[in-house]
């Protein structure tokens, strides 16, 4: 659905897009991370044809946004992080506004009461939009980037500046939409990525230094396959039982999470199943097992584990390959840094 390949922005010498290539399929639900500065906007603003590229390509759903912008931009619904919305006027009055300047062929009066039904809309729909609450002007928002049925939803930040209900409501709204969109949500909330997102995009500097799952990304960084138990009994006793299981090179007390019991962090010889040797040394002692699962990294910690590093360090950590799963082996570019670039 989306191709990007060999994408560059330059504002005066300063490279903002280094090189930058990815592609989504229909139906995928990406997540876009990076700190400030990254280029995150840039391409996001790229791909809806709001800024011109400088160099590669850029194509959705097979139309390219610089040689056939006006088919290309049919098939992206957009909202920045700011919705952009006319206070004064009403709801309804709004989105016959925007169907009409997006030249939407589907019937009106059908199309926009299905879209607002769908952002839950329909009981607002003949008020004016300022006198609406922000989780309500950010449906507006969703609503004005879904009329067309476009195939491609670009959410910047959706859900900044709402409260709780409204943040999981939202969160609730985008995964309903990626059943049937294909979906590019950037945010700095890492739990909302982790919710909503199976793949993630994380970019430093101007170039793309990890792209998979959370849970694949995790699984590299921690490395050592360590995991995490979560056994009932004395605390000395429980260390030498699980040090003498011959597939455990070895087993760390993280002290007592819960009463009766202790946590413990085992790390395993050569890579091995522990799971069932573990399991057994625990039941011969007749104690508990509470927990037992992977010692990985939440995606927070994959994030500045990563932005922290330089790009060569990224990719001693992960493995470079190709895209689509890893990191791109293009070498940046050195570029004069200057003030004020875009995010």
């Amino acid at each position: 659905m989306i191709e990007v390949s060999g994408l560059c922005k330059r504002y005066g010498t300063y490279l903002a897009v280094d090189h930058v290539s990815f592609s989504i399929d229909k139906g995928e639900v990406i997540g876009f991370l990076g700190p400030n500065g990254a280029g995150k906007s840039t391409i996001m603003n790229i791909l809806t044809g709001y800024l011109a590229l400088t160099q590669g390509s850029v194509k959705i759903d097979g139309y390219d946004i610089t040689e056939n912008p006006e088919e290309a931009k049919k098939r992206i619904g957009y909202l920045p992080e700011i919705p952009p919305l006319y206070l004064d006027m009403k709801v309804r009055e709004y989105l016959n506004f925007v169907y009409d300047l997006k030249k939407v062929k589907f019937p009106k009066r059908p199309h926009i009461d299905e879209v607002m039904k769908l952002v839950g809309l329909t009981d607002v729909q003949n008020r004016l939009i300022k006198s609406l609450s922000k989780g309500y002007r950010q449906r507006v928002g969703f609503a004005q980037a879904l009329l067309g049925n476009p195939g491609v939803l670009i959410l910047d930040e959706p859900t900044v500046g709402l409260d709780p209900k409204q943040i999981l409501e939202i969160r609730n709204l985008i995964a309903r939409l990626g059943r049937n969109h294909t979906i590019i949500l950037s945010s700095h909330i890492l739990s909302e990525i982790q919710e909503v997102c199976p793949r993630v995009l994380i970019l430093n500097r101007g170039q793309i230094i990890a792209d998979g799952t959370p849970e694949s990304l995790a699984e590299k960084l921690s490395g050592d396959g360590s995991m995490i138990a979560r056994i009932t009994g004395d605390e000395s006793s429980m260390l030498s039982a699980l040090r003498s299981v011959p597939s455990v090179q070895s087993a760390v007390s993280l002290g007592s999470k819960e009463s009766g019991s202790y946590d413990y962090k085992i790390t395993p010889k050569n890579g091995a199943d522990i799971r069932a040797d573990v399991f057994a040394r625990v039941a011969d002692r007749k104690q508990a097992l509470l927990r037992f699962e992977p010692n990985s990294f939440s995606l927070e910690q994959v994030f500045l584990r990563l932005t922290e590093e330089d790009n060569e360090a990224a990719r001693r950590l992960l493995g470079t390959a190709e895209l689509n799963g890893e990191i791109s082996e293009t070498e940046p570019e050195t570029a004069e840094e200057t003030e004020g670039t875009e995010e």
